[in-house]
């Protein structure tokens, strides 16, 4: 029997994975890695491994779950170590929990290494912190991506309502009727919002506007996913501690032939 680890890659930057993550990259037989996985990070697989693509686009997967959590069991009963490669933290929105259920219902040995959240860090690196003394006391991480033709089942009410700092994950394309249900519910139109597009990265690029302005603001500027929404006043700050895009210009997206 192997063994698999759950690694989170982090955000984009390649330096901000974990050493823990980093040596499970090492270690490897088999990496299965997800599509906005830095590829550099790839570079430090041993030689011989398999590196297995699962990245998923917007209605056109390259490996459907199934296929994954089949994958997953399938090289650890062969006896291979597999490492699952999965961008940000595996157990924020990176369906890292459902593939662990797997695992164990198969007995399986895994383990999970933790990564550093795109919610907390493409703020980070725009000069945007998620909580503030004077700005946000609260802080609630939301997906933005819905299920079409089914209730989000989010909380919209209580999310206007009661959180300071919004990070919103996955929510380009549903962007209107994310400020649709926090207008409906009491949100304040004037409220500051950030979408940072591809955040960490050498090609990060943020746009600000307010609730009541950010659909516009976001269609002018054609920003696409993947890209975080941050929603509340610690947006103000961006003006006086950006830090980011002012030491590292923008340039294409760098990666590695593997």
């Amino acid at each position: 029997m192997g063994k698999v680890f759950i690694v989170g890659a982090g955000p984009g930057d390649v330096d901000l994975i974990t050493v823990r993550g980093l040596r499970c990259i090492e270690q490897a037989d088999v990496i299965l890695y997800d599509r906005l996985v830095n590829k550099e990070l790839l570079a430090y697989a041993k030689k011989g491994a398999k590196l297995i693509f699962c990245g998923k686009l917007p209605n056109r997967h390259a490996m459907i779950q199934e296929h994954i959590n089949h994958s997953l069991v399938s090289y650890a009963q062969q006896g291979f170590i597999v490492t699952r490669l999965k961008g940000g933290d595996p157990f924020v929105f990176g369906r890292g929990a459902e593939e662990a259920e797997v695992l164990a219902q198969h007995h399986i040995p895994f383990e999970v290494i933790p990564g550093i959240t795109s919610g907390i860090a493409a703020p980070a690196y725009a000069g945007i912190p998620v909580t503030h003394r004077d700005l946000s006391s609260s802080f609630a991480m939301v997906t933005g991506h819905m299920r079409e033709g089914k209730d989000d089942g989010i909380q919209w009410e209580s999310l206007a309502k009661g959180i300071d700092t919004l990070a919103i994950y996955m929510g380009v394309g549903n962007l209107p009727y994310i400020q649709q249900q926090l207008l409906r519910y009491g949100r304040d139109a004037q409220t500051p919002v950030a979408l940072i597009h591809w955040g960490t990265c050498a090609q990060q690029k943020t746009v600000l506007g307010t609730l009541a302005t950010i659909v516009d603001v976001v269609q002018q500027e054609k920003i696409q996913n993947p890209s975080m929404i941050v929603i509340g006043k610690v947006v103000t700050l961006r003006e006086k501690i950006q830090w980011f895009e002012e030491v590292c210009p923008q340039m294409p997206f760098k990666e590695i032939s593997v």
